[in-house]
């Protein structure tokens, strides 16, 4: 079974948000999803300022399988994108919850609702047979 850190939450789309102590979040793909993919070799990152809303596609990781789209899963601003990945999209299957972070963000408001507990999200993996 894929890795399900408690400390972070979750969306349905397979990533995850991290609450950092500046009141910023950090942003990335599960190891559920890494796994699906396979070998990443292509991440491209929004760039800082940027503005997102929740659930719109903000990044975009490719493997040799597919191309998929990240979607955020609450609103603010982009305060910086993971510039490691550029160069080392495998930093993503090889640590997807520290060094392959996505993107952070100052989030806009109120953190989404739909975002999953570790526990909510591992039923949800168990329900898609995963």
């Amino acid at each position: 079974m894929s890795q399900v850190p408690a400390d972070l939450t979750y969306t349905k789309s397979h990533e995850w948000v991290r609450k950092l102590k500046d009141g910023t979040v950090e942003i990335g793909i599960t190891d559920h999803a890494q796994h699906e993919l396979g070998d990443l070799v292509f991440a491209e990152v929004p760039e800082k300022g940027r503005v997102l809303k929740a659930g719109e596609a903000c990044a975009v990781v490719e493997s040799v399988k597919a191309a998929s789209d990240v979607y955020c899963p609450i609103g603010g601003e982009v305060t910086a994108g993971n510039p490691d990945l550029a160069s080392a999209p495998e930093l993503i299957n090889q640590d997807a919850f520290g060094r392959g972070w996505l993107l952070r963000l100052r989030p806009a408001g109120a953190e989404a609702s739909a975002l999953l507990s570790a526990a909510q999200y591992e039923e949800l993996l168990r329900a898609e047979g995963s």
